[in-house]
């Protein structure tokens, strides 16, 4: 999913979770944006930030569950 530094992206709903700066390797408060999943070639991706804690996974996980209309 994509991650937005925009603030507007936080106003959208459940389905956008606010990730603190400093999370994950993030430079500054980010926005996993979780109704935008994608696909991704591996060969594009340049370098790995970061992972995320347990807590912000499971918001994460909660943002995408959703997206999808799942319980």
């Amino acid at each position: 999913m994509p991650i937005s530094t925009s603030s507007s992206q936080g106003k959208r709903g459940p389905t956008v979770i606010e990730l603190s700066g400093g999370t994950a390797g993030l430079p500054k408060t980010s926005f996993a944006v979780c109704h935008q999943v994608t696909t991704l070639d591996r060969a594009k991706l340049a370098k790995r930030l970061g992972s995320l804690a347990l807590g912000p996974l499971r918001e994460v996980e909660e943002g995408l569950k959703a997206a999808m209309d799942l319980d």
